[in-house]
């Protein structure tokens, strides 16, 4: 499709987005085939928003109308729509102009921009996010500003440019507003656009948990499958709404199934219906997903399965469900998704195929995996531990683990996130995200196939180079809790959702096993604490004793933490006795309640009535169900086996109200506050599972206070970004590569020096006479290197020669390494003058098209490359950024005097970094550096070697308008 053969349609301007009330439309640009919806569309708009829109009376568009509004060279004069189920609901249009606001083509850089919404929409949202749209393609067109006129009644229009965020002027000229934006990005813009997006991804997956009524499509007739079981899960969680049952193979006779109406399409059940859960064979599911559009569902939780997870065509028939789906406005959890749950008092969603809910709880669990589902919510529940929300989306292919973090970000009943991810679809806008969250919530992550370097069947994933452990670093900058098992998971879980947040790593132990308290000790230390030494309180201790030394370790100043250590008692018979469970929990449970507020871990060897006792006491059960149904063991469908189930989850007290997880206190990301009797206390079985449960809360805690006072980015007068763009921008006209290329070192050397990085000069030698002129210039003692890309930076391999003093060093130098390793031509040895002595280290970055910049720090060697220490942190880098960069890597000692050698200047080290930082950040064509080997000495720096590479600058969809993933 194209209007010309200069200017073929851009379909890259399509785009699905999320609007105010979290329903989904498309944005795409109008084509002549789009004249009988735009007369439809213009129908459907009242008198007065036309009036709006042409100044006039305008009932009716002409045929001329018709003709301009539809042909568009998509250059000069731009037109786009806004579609829900094929039909066009809003346009947006822009016509060049010039300084006199006549018809013009480029370089002439401002267009007249026009809106019309219909009213029946008006409110969502739709506006503002076609000015998102409509001003990404001008800036792409060359158009730098938006003039608009605007009657002053028209509230709504005005409102929706003033907030845009962009630079405006406004003035009030023959009876109308004068609106003008400059269309470049700023702060503002961003933010405004943001927000936006972060409200309406949330809304449209509350309006996923939290329907008022839901329609089980493929409800069988017969007991045993999908549609049956998910509807008998559904009533037995006392869900609050209206339940429909659809099967277009009931008899017409019947009108009732388990309870609930039977119909035979969700067109014959007569009133709205916000939710359906999908569970009939992928062939039938786009005539069941046309049936949901057309009668307004909002959303749909597709169980069924031979999606993308079985192949090509599978795969072929995910992207054409979720364009389906899209096109009516509808979002999808799944397809191959186990389900949603909420445990809200007012909801009591169970659209899964759990058998029982979990218990209402603070914890909000996403997974995209069925079975890790499954044993998620065994092992939570056997713990304790009660969720808010379950989510699992099996192959996500529309609603993904970002939008429940734009959810759990703002929801009150939400305290803790868990993660288990297998794919991260947007890993730049995820860790945006996630470090959003994480500054007023916990947000931990498992991530599976970390090393299988393939994408988990079912899921699309933008392509991306960087290794496991950099994603790991960059997720730990981001505040997120990265751990690497489901156990790790819920042990974290439990930990975060029942105990405030130590202030510190200073961790007291007591309990009645020397042997165990020893153990505890090592862990910890193991995992970075400091522990204080165990105290023991005998084999002969009480559940009194406990309580006492508790409360004492409790009011001590000198820790932060407490674990408890707990062994079966020994009789005077010799006989191991586990004790009274219930009371020793008792104890100190009350001895937790009434001290300062610090975080208590329990460590426990063959005691599960102690654990069973901490876990009862911490639940959150509901109140039994007030609906009056009756549970039943059956379950039925039309079509297959129910799939993998869960255990049965029993029923435990619940205990006071629930707190909101945004107001809780820097040391109570739990909600558990100084004072809540009802403190969890969560139970080990391994006291090297607590250590590490409790060192992650203290690596989080310490993020947390950090990110309440961020770093800056410090402001160098010696930069001149100017010059640096102007160099950049010859270089790059002056290639023939447009994949990108490596600057030669002349032209590397003075595009770092107008960012006030310095690069030690180095004389070619290409002959022993040569070097012995080179070092005349530099002066004595001299380096001899070789610079074959095979020995660069490999002084293992004796392709360096340091601190040679005259003539007679040089020439022998030179005549070893030709006669060692090759001859001149080969080696292409060069000359450097002799810098101070310190430790060699190396600086890079680099531009990753799914994460974006990023900045590696590690020592030079083969050693450190073997190892993979390097540590890394994402683009642009604060001064706290850069600080804690040289204090990650495990070898951080050689730089503060390790075994009494001096310490380096790693002020001067981190100023460097952040001048690499700015680099890249003020100029995207610059997608790699590489300072190698950078010489930290006690006082000041030296870059030895530098190598820089350009090329046309990634797209940054961060930066640009909102829209939906489209794989």
């Amino acid at each position: 499709m194209q209007t010309s053969q200069e200017h073929a349609y851009p379909a890259h301007w399509e785009a699905d987005v999320v609007l105010r009330d979290g329903g989904t439309a498309r944005i795409r640009p109008i084509t002549p085939e789009d004249a009988h919806r735009l007369v439809s569309f213009y129908e459907q708009v009242s008198d007065e928003s036309k009036y709006y829109r042409f100044f006039a009376p305008y009932p009716r568009l002409s045929d001329k109308d018709v003709h301009r509004f539809t042909h568009h060279d998509y250059v000069d004069r731009v037109g786009l729509a806004v579609t829900v189920g094929g039909d066009f609901i809003a346009t947006v249009r822009y016509d060049r102009i010039n300084a006199q606001g006549r018809p013009a083509s480029a370089p002439a850089d401002e267009a007249e921009v026009a809106f019309l919404v219909q009213d029946a929409h008006q409110g969502r949202g739709v506006a503002s996010a076609l000015l998102e749209h409509i001003a990404a393609v001008a800036r792409e067109r060359g158009i730098r500003r938006f003039a608009a006129e605007v009657l002053p009644a028209n509230s709504k229009m005005i409102k929706v440019f003033r907030d845009a965020g962009y630079t405006q002027r406004r003035s009030f000229e023959d009876g109308s507003v004068h609106l003008t934006l400059d269309l470049e990005p700023t702060a503002e813009s961003l933010a405004v656009q943001r927000g936006r997006e972060q409200r309406a991804e949330a809304r449209s997956v509350q309006r996923l948990l939290a329907p008022g009524s839901v329609a089980v499509v493929g409800a069988g007739r017969l007991p045993g499958g999908v549609g049956r079981t998910a509807l008998r899960n559904l009533l037995d969680g006392g869900f609050r709404g209206r339940v429909h049952a659809v099967n277009h193979a009931f008899p017409q006779e019947q009108r009732e199934i388990d309870g609930v109406p039977a119909v035979r399409s969700v067109g014959e059940i007569g009133e709205p219906v916000d939710l359906a859960i999908v569970a009939v064979p992928a062939e039938r599911v786009p005539d069941v997903v046309a049936d949901c559009g057309e009668h307004g569902v909002q959303g749909l939780v597709v169980l069924s399965a031979g999606y993308a997870e079985s192949g090509r065509a599978g795969r072929e028939r995910q992207r054409e469900l979720v364009r389906q789906a899209r096109s009516y406005g509808m979002r999808i959890i799944g397809p191959n998704s186990f389900g949603i749950i909420s445990t809200s008092d007012a909801v009591r969603l169970n659209a899964s195929l759990a058998p029982e809910a979990p218990v209402p709880g603070r914890i909000g669990l996403f997974t995209q995996s069925g079975a890790i589902g499954i044993a998620l919510l065994s092992g939570l529940h056997r713990r304790g531990a009660g969720l808010s929300s379950f989510i699992s989306s099996g192959n996500r292919a529309d609603v993904s683990g970002n939008d429940f973090l734009q959810y759990w970000h703002e929801d009150p009943d939400t305290d803790v996130v868990l993660m288990y991810l297998e794919s991260i679809g947007n890993p730049r806008k995820f860790t945006r995200l996630a470090r959003r969250t994480a500054a007023v919530k916990p947000v931990v992550v498992v991530k599976g196939a970390r090393h299988s370097g393939s994408v988990p069947p079912g899921h699309a994933v933008p392509f991306t180079r960087i290794p496991d452990a950099t994603v790991g670093a960059l997720l730990r900058q981001a505040g997120v809790i990265r751990v690497d098992t489901v156990t790790e998971l819920v042990d974290a879980g439990l930990m975060l959702a029942g105990q405030p947040l130590p202030r510190g790593p200073r961790v007291a132990i007591l309990g009645n096993s020397e042997s165990l308290g020893l153990l505890t000790y090592d862990a910890c230390l193991t995992e970075g604490l400091r522990p204080l030494p165990p105290r023991d309180l005998t084999t002969a201790a009480t559940p009194s004793d406990f309580r006492a030394a508790l409360a004492e370790a409790l009011e001590d100043d000198g820790c932060d933490a407490v674990v408890v250590t707990a062994i079966p008692w020994v009789g005077e018979n010799g006989v191991t006795e586990s004790g009274d469970g219930e009371v020793l929990a008792t104890a100190l449970r009350d001895a937790s309640a009434t001290a300062p507020a610090k975080p208590v871990a329990v460590v426990h060897v063959e005691m599960g009535a102690l654990a069973d006792a901490l876990a009862a006491a911490s639940s959150t059960a509901p109140p039994s169900d007030p609906s009056g149904r009756a549970d039943t063991d059956e379950r039925d469908g039309d079509h297959g086996p129910t799939g993998p189930g869960a255990a049965p989850l029993s029923e435990v007290p619940r205990p006071a109200a629930g707190r909101s997880g945004a107001t809780a206190p820097t040391d109570a990301p739990g909600g558990t506050e100084a004072g809540d009797d009802t403190r969890r206390i969560p139970a080990y079985p391994a006291a090297e599972r607590a250590a590490r449960a409790l060192a992650e809360a203290v690596r989080y805690a310490q993020w947390r206070r950090q990110a309440a006072e961020p770093g800056r980015v410090p402001v160098h007068e010696d930069i001149d970004e100017a010059k640096a763009a102007a160099h950049i921008e010859r270089m790059l006209a002056a290639a023939d590569d447009d994949r990108g290329f490596t600057l030669a070192a002349a032209d590397a050397h003075a595009l770092l020096a107008h960012y006030g990085i310095h690069v030690r000069p180095t004389l070619p030698a290409p002959d022993p006479g040569t070097a012995v002129q080179a070092a005349a210039r530099l002066g004595y003692p001299v380096a001899l290197k070789t610079t074959a890309p095979h020995l660069r930076h490999r002084a293992d391999l004796g392709g360096v020669r340091l601190d040679l003093a005259d003539e007679t060093q040089l020439r022998q130098a030179y005549r070893e390494l030709t006669e060692t390793l090759g001859k001149p031509a080969e080696l292409q040895p060069v000359v450097q003058a002799m810098v101070p002595r310190g430790v060699d280290t190396v600086v890079r970055a680099a531009i990753d098209p799914a994460v974006g910049a990023v900045l590696s720090f590690g020592l030079a060697g083969v050693a450190s490359e073997l190892l993979g220490d390097t540590a890394h942190r994402l683009v642009p880098a604060t001064d706290r950024d850069a600080a804690d960069l040289i204090r990650t890597i495990r070898a951080a000692p050689l730089l503060f005097g390790w075994r009494g050698s001096a310490p380096v200047d790693t002020s001067a080290l981190e100023e460097l970094l952040l001048r690499v930082s700015r680099l890249v950040d003020d100029h995207p064509e610059v997608v790699g550096i590489s300072l190698e080997p950078v010489v930290v000495a006690q006082h000041g720096l030296t870059v030895l070697d530098a190598s820089v590479r350009l090329a046309p600058p990634p797209p940054r969809s961060d930066l640009g308008p909102r829209r939906l993933p489209s794989y």
